[in-house]
């Protein structure tokens, strides 16, 4: 879907969310999304879906308590944190490559103080049921994480399936790994290198985001390729969820060619 132009304002906006429902690609070890139509038009003149689902499902945001114990549930993320202005950094990435803090530094637009930053690595290309986008993602590093919480950045996403590397992950030789068992022998098999050695510590990355109150959002879609590069308003839409790890996000992006269009002032007639 190519991005919608508002008639009265002239913003142009852009989809960042891959579509949700039936068969998305769901994490190896957990549950797929289930549902089914409970009332329906044919007998009701009405339709209700039932669902069951893991909240870490399609493009999702992480809020701190998902991996800080005590930390900030998904109904109190600051307002600030879900719409602000940002950067769509194009940093392509191949088979368990890092993001690393050289590549922001080396990006021609730069991160400022307080953006928000979504990394994109071509990874949502693959997005699907596979050995491939779950297994041999690209993620961030430790080091580029602590470079983002020293820019003071207020949300993190990224356009693979999770911000750490799979092999960081349980996915691979950790917290009850790994749950995919071909990868760690690949990785030796391809590399001739140890997967414990090479990524020790579970989930760093994505830890030092969330312990530093940094939002995030995994499995950045849409129509993300027609920004990159650019500077944009970002809006994210997670439910106001009380002690909320996770859930599913409509996440958009906005840009103003002409520069008129502004904010109501909240005043009456």
């Amino acid at each position: 879907m190519s991005h919608v132009v508002d008639p009265k304002s002239g913003l142009q906006l852009y989809e960042l969310s891959h579509v949700w429902g039936h068969g998305v690609p769901s994490m190896p070890g957990d549950d797929d999304v289930k549902m089914y139509r409970s009332v329906k038009h044919g007998q009701h003149g009405v339709m209700t879906h039932r669902i069951t689902m893991v909240m870490h499902s399609g493009t999702h945001m992480n809020a701190p308590i998902h991996m800080i114990q005590g930390g900030v549930g998904a109904a109190d993320i600051p307002l600030d944190s879900l719409f602000g202005n940002g950067v769509i950094l194009s940093i392509p990435k191949k088979r368990w490559e890092l993001v690393t803090e050289e590549d922001f530094e080396k990006s021609e637009i730069k991160i400022k103080q307080g953006d928000f930053v979504v990394i994109v690595t071509g990874w949502h290309h693959k997005y699907s049921d596979s050995l491939e986008y779950w297994g041999e993602s690209p993620g961030l590093s430790s080091g580029a994480a602590n470079w983002l919480v020293e820019k003071n950045v207020k949300l993190v996403g990224m356009d693979t399936p999770q911000i750490d590397h799979p092999l960081a992950t349980s996915l691979g030789p950790h917290r009850g790994g790994p749950l995919m068992n071909r990868i760690i022998g690949k990785y030796a098999e391809l590399t001739g290198r140890d997967a414990k050695v090479d990524y020790p510590d579970w989930n760093i990355a994505h830890k030092t985001l969330l312990g530093a109150n940094i939002p995030t959002i995994e499995q950045v879609g849409g129509d993300v390729d027609d920004l990159l590069g650019k500077r944009v308003t970002m809006v994210a839409t997670p439910w106001r969820w009380q002690h909320g790890d996770a859930c599913p996000v409509r996440f958009v992006a906005m840009i103003d060619p002409s520069g008129d269009c502004r904010i109501d002032s909240g005043e009456g007639e």
